[in-house]
């Protein structure tokens, strides 16, 4: 083994702490309903953004693990993209919140993307392009969210795999 899950985090806190940004290791082995980590991963942002606990902002939360999707429609997307919309939904547009979650073998499930970026105007910009976030969860349908923003993270197979990759970055107020 080249590398562990953990040596992934551990080289994402090193490169958040040189951009002066408190990293937060959650863990290199989160597992379950990719739905319910995203909202367990909303609330810890938001209790950063308000509370600055258990970290100040601008902090980052990072966690690696392969969450699972139960299919409920007939939507695209792997795990991560199911995940990154959940989390999206979940923060309602919460500025300063910023999230990236991809598969490190660049390939999220069985579709060509790796994962998915979300910002702070994810659920804005989808709405003024006609794409019904709620309604892409519940059909399993990450991939089209995403790739309707343009906002899919494309990395080709990278021939590496430790792992899901999460961060999910709470910027100072007056950053945003």
């Amino acid at each position: 083994m080249i590398a562990r899950p953990q040596d992934s985090l551990e080289a994402a806190a090193a490169v958040a702490r040189q951009a002066g940004v408190t990293p937060v290791i959650l863990g290199d082995s989160l597992e379950g309903e990719a739905r319910e980590v995203a909202q367990v991963m909303a609330g810890i942002a938001r209790q950063v953004d308000r509370f600055g606990q258990p970290a100040a902002p601008p902090a980052v939360l990072l966690s690696g693990g392969e969450t699972t999707v139960t299919l409920r429609g007939k939507g695209r997307g792997g795990r991560n993209a199911e995940f990154l919309l959940a989390l999206t939904v979940a923060l309602e547009g919460a500025a300063g919140i910023y999230a990236l979650a991809c598969d490190t073998d660049g390939i999220d499930g069985s579709e060509d993307n790796a994962g998915a970026l979300s910002a702070p105007d994810s659920l804005a910009r989808a709405a003024a392009a006609g794409l019904d976030a709620k309604a892409m969860l519940a059909d399993n349908d990450g991939y089209g969210f995403f790739a309707g923003l343009g906002d899919l993270v494309m990395t080709g197979p990278t021939l590496t795999n430790v792992n899901d990759f999460r961060a999910v970055l709470i910027t100072d107020r007056a950053m945003s």
